[in-house]
C-alpha cells in the first residue's frame, strides 16, 4: 500500500496550520528542532516523517498529534460557522437562532475567553491590555475548534485584527460577515442597554464609521457575506440556513 496519499495529507495539514499561525518555515524549524529543508519536503508530501519527529512538529504548531490523522470536515461543508462583524451586527441574536435552526450548539468566543481568564473583558483589558487578551482569544479558539466539530460561533468584533486567530478561522470554519450600516450598529448597541461606546465621546459615531471602514477589507475575506440592516432575524437566518 502506497504511503503517498497519507504523506500528502499530513503535509497539507502542517502547511495549513503553519500559514494560519502566520509562521515561517524558519520559525517552525526552530520550534520543532527540524531543518527548513526537511519541513519543506514534509509540506510537499515527499518526506516520510517518523512519529517522533511529527510529534515535535505538532507541539511546535500547538496541535495534538492525532490532528494529522483524524478525518476532517470537507472544505465545502465546514462544521463550524463563525460569525464576523462589529458589535451590533447581530452575531448573538442571529447566531442563537441559526444554531437552533441547524440543530447545533451556539457559542460566543468572548465568553470562552472570560472563562479562561476568570474575569470579565473590561477588567481583563484594564489589567492586562489587548495583547494579553488576543493571546487568550487565540488559545480559546484553538481549544474550541479541537473540541467542537460543529456549531455556530459568534466572534469578537476585533478578532479580524489578530492574524493568527483570523487565519485559523478562515482555514477551519465557514466564515460569515454580518454586514450592517453604522447607524444600525449604533441603534442595536443602545437597545441592548450598553451606553459605554458613546459616554463622554462626542465623536463616537465618527469613530464607529472609521473603525468599520478600516476593518471592511478584513471582514470581506469571509467566505460569505450577509446584510442584516433593516431585516428581521428570521429573514437572515432563513437566508443563511439555505446557503449553508
Amino acid at each position: 500500500m502506497s504511503l503517498e496519499p497519507l504523506l500528502q495529507e499530513v503535509g497539507r495539514r502542517v502547511r495549513a496550520r503553519r500559514q494560519a499561525q502566520q509562521q515561517t518555515l524558519k520559525e517552525l524549524a526552530k520550534a520543532s528542532s527540524l531543518s527548513e529543508r526537511f519541513l519543506g519536503e514534509l509540506e510537499a508530501g515527499r518526506a516520510n516523517i517518523s512519529l517522533l519527529n511529527l510529534d515535535q512538529v505538532a507541539k511546535a504548531l500547538k496541535l495534538p498529534l492525532r490532528h494529522f490523522f483524524e478525518p476532517t470536515v470537507d472544505d465545502t461543508t465546514r462544521g463550524v460557522i463563525a460569525l464576523l462583524g462589529l458589535r451590533g451586527a447581530g452575531k448573538s441574536s442571529i447566531g442563537k437562532a441559526l444554531a437552533d435552526r441547524l440543530g447545533v450548539g451556539f457559542f460566543e468566543l468572548d465568553q470562552l475567553v472570560e472563562a479562561e481568564a476568570g474575569m470579565r473583558l473590561p477588567e481583563l483589558f484594564a489589567i492586562h491590555g489587548e495583547d494579553y487578551f488576543r493571546q487568550l482569544e487565540l488559545n480559546a479558539l484553538v481549544r474550541f475548534l479541537e473540541a467542537h466539530p460543529r456549531g455556530v460561533l459568534a466572534t469578537g468584533g476585533g478578532l479580524v485584527t489578530s492574524p493568527q486567530a483570523f487565519g485559523l478561522l478562515l482555514a477551519r470554519t465557514e466564515t460569515v460577515w454580518l454586514k450592517a450600516t453604522p447607524e444600525e450598529h449604533w441603534t442595536r448597541v443602545v437597545k441592548q442597554g450598553d451606553l459605554r461606546p458613546m459616554q463622554n465621546r462626542p465623536h463616537a459615531m465618527s469613530e464607529l464609521k472609521r473603525r468599520l471602514k478600516e476593518r471592511e477589507p478584513l471582514y470581506s475575506k469571509a467566505r460569505r457575506q450577509c446584510v442584516t440592516s433593516n431585516r428581521t432575524v428570521n429573514a437572515v437566518v432563513q437566508e443563511l440556513a439555505e446557503a449553508l
